[in-house]
């Protein structure tokens, strides 16, 4: 048989060729071709170990051998795994056939990975088996041919980096490990830097398209959204060199078809025809809305928003993913066939023909798969819909008189109509029984006409308007005025939009529904040009700002970053709050896709680059301008320095090493160690603001507790107490000023403090019952009896001027050493002063000497109050006013006296003299 038209070897040779290379069969019948000393070679020479076959002009050329030329197109390659000759014994079990296409890089990583990694890995068996040292290769050979195909131009033997070839790119995580390839291994640093914020942004999906099988439906369409803001992100980008057109062409592509494989792997496990309702409706409804919402993105995208970004606009065509498209439709036909199965049995009744449709509706989609959309499965879907469709007839006759009984019960309720029809459009639709319903639908469009009538009432009404008054556009939250008319429009845009299409599915064959959809259409022009009035209008006004200084939309990038302002000392940064506006109407203007003038959006450009500092730079100016407020009045000194410090960092805004020159928008170094310094500064001050604040609070807690102790039964309590507030007050000791830290001296001993309290109790007994006798101005008095004795003098002062018939503000205070006040008409006798700093005799102030008492005996005196005008017992040259404190301790002062020194008041006041009333 070797040689002859009938060796099963060169057959099945030659049939696998033929088949693999798509050619006709006659050129395979020719002696010549059986004759081929190559085929000859491969079979009947035990060392020949490869054959290959590649397309030619005349079939196909055969070799022995392969060349690198053979790369340029696919080759065939049958190879033995022994060296042996073929026979028709060991044919299929010593030939290997293999293919080979764009190179053998390509060919060889797929085959790593489709294949080979696959079985040996993941394999229980053959993975148990398998060296790990050699498993650890496998893994390293499967990342390194795909980090050499991600970065080569694998046509060229030198492999050259090419950024548009993306043959090696087949899912979304191969671009992001594209991308952190590119910042490791990229040749220049600008490279290196570009790589890295693209790899960066993409950080924001890649976790989750690396995961994706793992995730659930619901979660998937969220990842949609988040996907879109991030494509949106790497194509707006204008820090670096733009990202590819054709590449992100190729991401938009692959992204569509991840989410189109991740619907049918999660779908297909449903039982389309026999699993509970709700759980399918769920199901095909997030699938549909993973498919429609990509398809949006892309469609939106390309074809509008990008087209119209001035910096990188998009040349091509408009991409629409369309497998991706035909696949939601495809699900939307499944929701549409169970939605109508469970409507059927919602009317039919309960009976053995229910229960016999019921057995049969569903056998047309019998091995049918209907996520398995291609253009081979589409027939075949169709022709069961066809078949599914004669089945439901019957029924369907049957439950139009129903439906049409039902919805005529409803008929006079425009919202419950609505709903009907909406709740069973996919009945609605059948043609059977859209002809029953022929004036229910009547009605509807009538409804539907209303409507849109309203809709243009209350927008011509309320379009010229201030947005939140009664007359004017309803008002959203931070949205500008003309954002929020847009946007306000936009909704009722929708809104007769979705009229339109609840129009066109159901009634779209009545004679009226021609004139409804003329003036819908009319009315939707007429929002359209609203909106673009709008604006223009906006435009208009932000290019005439940008001429004027003042209007806060222009800003330097070589000005000042912020400044103290000399009339109110406030901290003003120079990026105005009219400039993050403009950002966020950019923004979302662009967004419901318009087309920013190129001068305005350069400006917006400028500011977005300022704009993440400027806003940390307003809250450091925020912080600094609020903080006094933020401060205990008592406790401002205790921070005074830590705000001199912050405050010096704000006027040395200087940059360089010698801190020449003013730190400015484009120099982003300096500034964003200023920045840091002032952020640090501000921290440092807050947090001290916030450890003296909880101090206050704690130390007031503690005082309240004190106060409710019981100091005869809980003196043990009372020591303790007090010793946890002077250590409170230890930790905030160098900070602490002294007339604050004061408040809390006292007697630790509470027997100490009490046996003044029985003292001055007892002596106020003692003074109560002289005053019934009318005693008490007859006797010498001693004030540091009395718990206020301040008080008492006051009382006394009132008394005198109540007696005297004149004001309080009219009598002076006075003392006598010599008797009696000849102008007070009431007057006490007061004891028990001590004088610290000097001596007195009841004449006149003398020296201390060296052995005397740093504190004397003051003699009593008589004190009362008499009028300004009247001379006192001294005259005022040879007098020095001196203080009388409470205590020694002179933190309170009960009144000022006059006390006759002789003249040269200036050395009783060097001398700190003052007077006290002694402790009780």
């Amino acid at each position: 048989m070797a040689g002859g038209s009938g060796d099963v070897r060169k057959v099945f040779i030659f049939t696998t060729a033929q088949n693999y290379f798509g050619l006709v069969s006659e050129p395979w019948d020719q002696p010549l071709t059986y004759s081929c000393p190559e085929v000859n070679n491969f079979l009947d020479d035990g060392n020949q170990m490869l054959l290959r076959v590649q397309r030619a002009d005349a079939g196909v050329s055969f070799s022995n051998a392969i060349d690198f030329a053979d790369t340029k197109d696919k080759v065939l390659v049958f190879f033995k795994l022994r060296p042996e000759v073929i026979t028709d014994k060991n044919l299929h079990s010593n030939i290997l056939v293999s293919s080979m296409l764009e190179s053998p890089i390509n060919s060889l990583y797929q085959a790593v990975r489709q294949v080979f990694a696959p079985v040996l890995l993941k394999d229980q068996e053959w993975s148990r088996n398998f060296d790990p040292k050699l498993q650890n290769l496998l893994s390293e050979l499967e990342t390194g041919l795909g980090i050499v195909l991600r970065r080569s131009d694998t046509n060229s033997s030198k492999l050259k980096f090419k950024e548009d070839d993306t043959r090696g790119i087949l899912t979304p995580s191969d671009e992001f490990q594209f991308w952190v390839e590119q910042a490791h291994r990229g040749n220049k640093q600008i490279s290196k830097e570009r790589a890295n914020y693209f790899k960066e942004l993409f950080e924001t999906i890649a976790r989750e398209f690396y995961n994706l099988d793992s995730l659930s439906l619901p979660e998937v369409v969220d990842l949609v959204e988040t996907t879109r803001d991030v494509v949106d992100d790497v194509w707006r980008q204008t820090e670096h060199d733009h990202y590819p057109e054709s590449r992100m062409l190729h991401l938009l592509d692959i992204i569509g078809g991840s989410f189109g494989r991740f619907v049918q792997k999660k779908l297909g496990t449903l039982n389309f025809w026999g699993d509970p309702y709700y759980l399918v409706k769920d199901n095909l409804k997030a699938g549909i809305s993973i498919c429609e919402q990509w398809v949006i993105v892309c469609n939106h995208l390309t074809g509008q928003v990008w087209q119209r970004y001035v910096p990188h606009p998009w040349k091509n065509e408009k991409y629409v993913p369309e497998t991706l498209e035909k696949l939601g439709k495809r699900l939307e036909e499944v929701l549409a066939v169970r939605t109508i199965h469970e409507k059927l049995l919602y009317f039919l009744p309960a009976s053995e023909e229910k229960i016999i449709c019921l057995t049969r509706v569903f056998e047309p989609f019998t091995g049918l798969n209907p996520v398995q959309y291609n253009p081979y499965t589409e027939p075949l879907w169709k022709a069961a819909v066809s078949q599914y469709e004669k089945i439901i007839a019957p029924a369907e006759q049957k439950i139009a008189a129903k439906l049409k009984n039902y919805i005529s019960e409803i008929q006079d309720s425009p919202q419950q109509l609505l709903q009907a029809f909406l709740k069973y459009k996919e009945l609605v639709k059948r043609p059977t029984i859209s002809k029953e319903l022929m004036l229910e639908r009547e009605a509807l469009l009538a409804r539907l006409v209303d409507s849109v009538k309203d809709f243009r009432l209350d927008f011509e009404n309320r379009c010229r308007g201030v947005p939140g008054e009664a007359s004017g556009p309803l008002s959203g939250k931070n949205l500008s005025e003309v954002v929020n008319n847009i946007v306000w429009v936009h909704q009722l845009e929708l809104k007769v939009d979705d009229t339109l299409k609840i129009a066109e599915a159901l009634l779209f064959d009545l004679s009226g529904f021609r004139s409804f959809h003329r003036s819908a259409e009319d009315l939707l022009d007429q929002f359209k040009l609203y909106e673009q009035e709008q604006f223009d209008d906006w435009s208009r006004d932000i290019q005439s700002g940008l001429s004027d200084s003042r209007s806060g939309l222009c800003i330097e990038a070589n000005s000042r970053i912020m400044e103290l302002d000399p009339n109110d000392g406030s901290l003003k940064v120079h990026y105005s709050d009219r400039l993050v506006i403009l950002l966020r109407e950019v923004r979302q203007l662009s967004a419901l896709g318009f087309v920013i003038p190129a001068k305005i959006q350069q400006v917006a450009n400028i500011a977005q680059k300022f704009c993440k500092q400027a806003i940390i730079l307003k809250q450091v100016a925020h912080f600094y301008n609020s903080i006094d407020q933020q401060m205990i009045q008592s406790q401002r000194p205790m921070m005074l320095q830590s705000a001199l410090a912050f405050e010096q960092i704000i006027k040395n805004s200087k940059a360089g090493s010698g801190g020449k020159s003013q730190i400015t928008w484009d120099n982003p170094k300096e500034l964003e160690g200023y920045i840091q310094k002032l952020q640090n500064a501000a921290q440092r001050l807050a947090t001290e603001n916030r450890k003296l604040r909880k101090w206050h609070t704690i130390f007031c807690e503690k005082v309240v507790v004190l106060m409710n102790i019981d100091l005869l039964r809980q003196q043990q309590r009372w020591k303790d107490g007090l010793q946890e507030l002077r250590t409170g007050l230890a930790s905030v000791e160098a900070q602490c000023p002294l007339a604050w830290q004061s408040k809390w001296e006292g007697p630790e001993d509470p027997v100490q403090y009490l046996r003044g309290l029985v003292a001055r109790a007892l002596a106020i007994q003692s003074w109560v019952e002289r005053a019934e006798k009318q005693a008490l101005f007859s006797d010498t008095l001693d004030l540091s009896e009395l718990f206020h004795p301040d008080t008492f003098l006051n009382a006394l002062r009132q008394e005198t001027a109540r007696v005297m018939g004149c004001s309080v503000d009219s009598l002076k205070f006075v003392a006598s050493w010599k008797g009696r006040l000849q102008e007070a008409k009431l007057q006490i006798k007061m004891g028990g002063l001590l004088l610290e700093g000097c001596s007195f005799d009841g004449s006149r102030l003398s020296e201390n000497h060296h052995d005397s008492p740093s504190v004397s005996p003051v003699l009593p005196c008589c004190v009362g109050w008499i009028p300004q005008g009247a001379y006192g017992p001294y005259s005022p040259d040879e007098c020095i006013s001196l203080p009388v404190y409470t205590s020694a301790e002179r933190d309170r002062v009960v009144a000022n006296i006059d006390v006759p020194c002789g003249g040269n008041q200036d050395q009783w006041i060097q001398c700190g003299a003052a007077l006290f009333l002694k402790n009780q």
